[in-house]
């Protein structure tokens, strides 16, 4: 169904940006897990809304409350995992136009023509960004979860309103590189504000997302997300590999547009000498010596960082006066969009992405099992599950 994802780990969204709450099922995590419910929250904060002039002025503090998947102490019991995160401020009356005069860059008029005026207007509905919120609880269980196995993950803006931040070291797979890369997501995981690497980019994207709000507009940006840790031979061929599984999640982002894995659209113009990433012998173990592939060939892992860039479009609810129909009338109609929006939605799509990442190199790990990192997985599991005891 179009709400759900993951094989082994198997992801069900549900609610609407304005429903008296939303949440997630997660069906397949290992039992025996103690999650660590204030990393968590920590996690989940990055996402909400609020938090900088950056963000819409709504608030919802996004706390899941757990009604099933955890045992009284707190570890992963083997049932699904379902979490509710309730909406506090909402304003549906903002929305009531929305009826009859759908909004350029949305899915108002697409969902008017396939559900026939059932469906929830108000926020975007099921549409929202505002679901987000619950891959991020799926996400951050996930991410916990991978570091048991020594996986991390990061991500950061890697360009906003044509602003670009520096990038990831992960392009070159020798030592050197991958300290500085190692450097790079620390300070990310530090508790940066703004999700950058370079704090003098950081005021200039500020100053372009203030501009476009100033002038009741948007923008858009690109983010950078790097995962490490992972072994040679994660994943699968073809449909099931590690860019489809990654790409299946991210695509159900609304406002994403395009996606990419290693030097991605710019390998079109290199060469087979230059994109090759060529193998070398790092005492008993293979890997490659460059990463243009972004860690993975035919769907499966290579030794190297994965990573993957996704394009967040610009924020399609502005306060300029835009071009519509009136649906009800058949007529042309100017529409002003008001409401409380984002001037721009990469900065918090930063965690939803390293949510993404974490969600499908999970599934695949319990799905298409590297042996021995799968091993050491389960181990570690139930390990921490027999010393609790």
């Amino acid at each position: 169904m179009a709400s759900m994802f993951g094989t082994s780990v198997r992801v069900s969204l549900f609610g609407q940006s304005h429903s008296d709450a939303l949440g997630v099922c997660v069906e397949g995590l290992p039992a025996g897990f103690c999650l660590d419910q204030q990393a968590l929250a920590a996690f989940m904060a990055r996402r909400a809304p609020g938090q900088g002039t950056w963000s819409t002025p709504r608030k919802e503090a996004d706390i899941p409350h757990f009604v099933s998947g955890l045992n009284p102490d707190g570890y992963t019991c083997g049932a699904p995992l379902c979490a509710l995160i309730k909406n506090t401020n909402t304003r549906s009356a903002d929305y009531d136009t929305l009826r009859r005069i759908p909004r350029p860059g949305h899915a108002d008029f697409p969902a008017q023509q396939k559900w026939l005026g059932f469906q929830d207007v108000a926020g975007g509905g099921h549409f929202s960004g505002r679901l987000t919120a619950a891959l991020c609880v799926a996400g951050g269980i996930a991410l916990q979860m991978l570091t048991q196995v020594d996986i991390t993950i990061a991500a950061h803006l890697s360009e906003v309103a044509g602003i670009a931040d520096d990038s990831f070291a992960a392009y070159t797979n020798d030592a050197s590189s991958l300290q500085t890369l190692s450097n790079q997501m620390q300070a990310l995981h530090d508790g940066r504000t703004f999700p950058v690497l370079n704090d003098e980019v950081s005021a200039h994207m500020q100053q372009a997302i203030a501009q476009a709000r100033r002038t009741h507009d948007s923008v858009g940006g690109i983010i950078e997300c790097v995962a490490t840790g992972l072994p040679a031979g994660v994943g699968g061929p073809l449909f099931d590999g590690i860019e489809s599984a990654i790409a299946r999640i991210v695509f159900g982002i609304g406002g994403v547009k395009g996606l990419e894995f290693g030097r991605g659209f710019a390998a079109s113009s290199m060469r087979g000498s230059e994109h090759n990433d060529a193998y070398r012998m790092d005492q008993k173990t293979v890997i490659p010596t460059t990463n243009n592939a972004g860690g993975n060939l035919g769907g499966l892992t290579t030794g190297a960082p994965v990573l993957f860039r996704m394009a967040i479009k610009p924020t399609s609810s502005i306060g300029l006066e835009q071009d519509s129909v009136d649906m009800k009338q058949k007529t042309n109609a100017q529409l002003n969009v008001v409401g409380r929006h984002d001037p721009c939605i990469a900065p918090r799509a930063v965690p939803v992405a390293e949510a993404i990442m974490a969600l499908a190199l999970l599934d695949q790990l319990i799905s298409y099992p590297a042996q021995q990192t799968y091993d050491t997985f389960a181990k570690t599991i139930a390990t921490q599950k027999q010393s609790n005891l």
